[in-house]
Formats: structure tokens, C-alpha cells, sequence
């Protein structure tokens, strides 16, 4: 596994960044001295988006109206 310095670190941070997340972890370390280690994360490849239940559910025409007698008598 590569060991880079902090100063490496700070000035090639993006290009290590891409590297780990191609499957390439490294460590940090300061003055020889192993600090962190820095892995691509186990991220879910799809992300949820609004919208999703379209077609399946569906909201009354009233909705943003419903209850509120009770709730105006409070």
C-alpha cells in the first residue's frame, strides 16, 4: 500500500482521491509515521431518487387539507 506524506497529501489530494476510489487505498503519515488510511467507500452503485413510488400510491386531492378542522380547533 503506498505511504504518502501529509504535504503530498495536501497538494495531490484529488488525483490520490480518484486513485482510491479506482481501488487504490494509501496511507497518511507524518514524519514517517503512519496516521490514517484512506479507502474508497462501499457506496450503494444506485441512488434513490424522488419520485420512486409514481404510479404506485396515490394522494388525495385534499391532502394538504385533510384534519384540519381538528387541528384549526386546537
Amino acid at each position: 500500500m503506498r505511504s504518502v506524506n501529509i504535504h503530498e497529501a495536501k497538494t495531490q489530494l484529488s488525483r490520490l482521491i480518484d486513485r482510491a476510489v479506482g481501488g487504490e487505498p494509501f496511507i497518511i503519515a507524518k514524519a514517517g509515521k503512519p496516521l490514517v488510511r484512506v479507502a474508497a467507500l462501499d457506496a450503494p452503485a444506485k441512488v434513490q431518487r424522488l419520485g420512486f413510488l409514481v404510479g404506485e400510491i396515490a394522494v388525495p386531492e385534499n391532502f394538504d387539507q385533510m384534519d384540519s378542522e381538528p387541528i384549526q380547533q386546537r
